[in-house]
């Protein structure tokens, strides 16, 4: 999404990065919502290890790009976002 609001809107990519949460957060309390109703987390109980990583995983990289965020240029930021884009496509690339 970040890379749409910037690229596509010209919104300053520290905007786009916090409107894209605000935007996902609904969509992944109604996720969350409709898989906790049936037995689709029985899997994230036989990976609990893994799941745990990810979510230290996450709540550290929110922490210190928070902090980062304020610091932190656009001119800097928009190039390690378009690296990031590149090494992502080339990734799907390859595996597909």
């Amino acid at each position: 999404m970040i890379p749409t609001l910037v690229l596509l809107f010209g919104i300053d990519i520290k905007l786009a990065g916090s409107l894209s949460l605000v935007v996902s957060l609904p969509t992944m309390l109604t996720g969350f919502a409709r898989y906790s109703q049936d037995s689709s987390f029985a899997v994230l109980r036989r990976h609990w290890a893994f799941v745990l990583l990810m979510a230290a995983g996450s709540i550290g990289g929110a922490f210190v790009g928070g902090r980062l965020v304020g610091i932190t240029s656009s001119a800097v930021l928009l190039p390690v976002l378009a690296a990031i884009l590149v090494i992502s496509s080339i990734k799907v690339w390859q595996h597909g």
